[in-house]
């Protein structure tokens, strides 16, 4: 039913961007990705690169004569493809992700810390051994059909529909489930190219308070996955919102801009042509957009913007701002309003007394706002049965990912050791409303052993812990918390 159109539209990008599909010397890559009618952020499948096989990664890296990009290209996207449309999970909840083992083990072996650091032959080894893991798996070899592989994807985008998480998801946030989903097919742009490629993800307006501020994170010589995935802690794009991470972080100005740059001062122009397609973008929806980008050799791209997920204080106060901006009416302003996210405005918050007296263990980034206290829970599952007996828990992951969900939902807050403002865990808890800590790099979790050591002291599963949302600071043990004084917006 699909393929004529399919073909008839792929023929048309081939006309648009110059390359063939599954063409050797002349290669068009293209990335599958969700579009359905509300914003779901990582509850549905993403594929990027398709179109690469043993052949068209040497026509490729003899055409952009950057053999290194092309096969770090490669290694991503049989990882993806793997996991999405070959089923390739971890085997139980202890285990991590098998991709990501190999790769932590490759890492180890060359003395490398991040991914950006691995050689072109180390690279080329994570192929061939991502693949063995595929057929062991599988049964059957990694395919070489650019055809075959997008099929491959289309079908499984469309399948992610109704997975356990997307259907979860829904059920939350009441989006009806005959609407589907669309599936995107478009070329690709390459973030991971060298130092004058990067990607990020921005917000028009700040999610967690509501602020009018630009903000959002970024990565050179990466791709988008990157950054939601919480796999490396990235930049933020602003000088203010660099700044503002810095003394959260306790980094020095010295050391901040030699090291750890916004945006705005390592690419000036790019940060500019950002900043003003930010604008334009709200002025047209008249909205708090949520926006992907990718900047390819120093040109930017846009790869897509919906309606940014926001706490509820975040809610009111741009509802508020914007019927000031004069960018939407009285009515407009009070159906952006949603009873039920007023709720987490009443959420209890910190005794100032207690805070006081309390042992910071770690400071991450104050990823959603809000004060949570109980039982340190390390899978999403048992998250849900200990609350079901009554406990409150606090989930605590090296990085979430969206089959967190359900245990995300119930925890009174979620910990994480890797991941920025911009990551899964961020953007998902931002919409519950959860109190989140994200990216608290000193925190160490073993999940076999089922503890985290931090700050030289061994937390149990069941220890309790306490955290701000506000700060991003983690306390040891209970703290007492008071109910919260409302108002300012709310009140208006």
């Amino acid at each position: 039913l699909l393929k004529p159109e399919v073909e008839a539209a792929i023929a048309q990008v081939e006309a648009q961007t110059g390359g063939k599909f599954g063409d050797p010397s002349n290669p068009l890559l293209v990335s599958v990705r969700s579009g359905a009618r509300a914003s779901m952020p990582g509850m549905m499948d993403t594929i990027l690169n398709l179109g690469l096989n043993d052949t068209v990664v040497e026509g490729m890296a003899k055409k952009t004569g950057n053999p290194r990009f092309v096969w770090d290209s490669y290694r991503r996207f049989v990882q993806m493809y793997g996991d999405v449309v070959l089923d390739m999970k971890p085997t139980s909840k202890t285990d991590i992700d098998p991709f990501e083992e190999i790769l932590e083990e490759v890492k180890h072996e060359k003395g490398v810390v991040n991914d950006n650091e691995l050689s072109v032959e180390a690279l080329k080894e994570l192929v061939v051994k991502f693949k063995a893991a595929v057929k062991a798996k599988t049964g059957h070899d990694f395919p070489e059909s650019s055809w075959e592989q997008l099929w491959g994807a289309v079908c499984a985008v469309f399948n992610s529909w109704m997975n356990d998480r997307a259907i979860y998801y829904r059920q939350l946030n009441q989006i009806p489930e005959e609407w589907g989903t669309a599936v995107n097919v478009q070329a690709m742009v390459f973030g991971n190219m060298g130092l004058t490629s990067g990607t990020g993800v921005c917000f028009s307006r700040d999610a967690g308070t509501g602020e009018n501020l630009f903000n959002g994170e970024y990565l050179i010589n990466a791709q988008g996955e990157d950054v939601v995935a919480g796999i490396r802690t990235p930049q933020q794009i602003t000088l203010e919102g660099s700044k503002r991470w810095a003394k959260l972080a306790g980094i020095s100005e010295a050391d901040r801009a030699a090291k750890y740059p916004s945006l705005e001062e390592s690419m000036p122009e790019m940060y500019q042509a950002l900043f003003n397609i930010q604008k334009n973008l709200e002025k047209h929806y008249k909205d708090m957009q949520d926006m992907e980008f990718t900047i390819q050799e120093g040109k930017m791209w846009m790869l897509q913007t919906r309606s940014g997920k926001r706490t509820g204080a975040a809610m009111v106060k741009i509802a508020m701002d914007m019927l000031k901006e004069g960018l939407i009416d009285e009515k407009t302003a009070l159906l952006r309003v949603e009873p039920n996210k007023l709720d987490e405005l009443l959420h209890p918050v910190f005794d100032k007394n207690a805070i006081k007296a309390a042992r910071v263990l770690a400071k991450g980034l104050p990823a959603s706002p809000g004060a949570a206290t109980g039982q340190i829970v390390f899978f999403a599952d048992e998250a849900e049965e200990w609350v079901a007996q009554g406990k409150k828990v606090v989930l605590v992951r090296i990085e979430t990912s969206p089959e967190d969900l359900r245990g995300m939902n119930v925890a009174q807050g979620i910990l994480t050791a890797r991941g920025g403002m911009t990551s899964h865990a961020a953007v998902v808890a931002r919409g519950m409303g959860k109190c989140c800590v994200s990216g608290a790099g000193s925190l160490v979790i073993d999940y076999k052993a089922r503890t985290m050591v931090v700050d030289g002291k061994t937390f149990n599963e069941g220890d309790f812990i306490s955290l701000n949302g506000t700060t991003g600071e983690v306390y040891d043990g209970k703290i007492a918390t008071i109910d919260p004084e409302l108002s300012g917006d709310f009140g208006e």
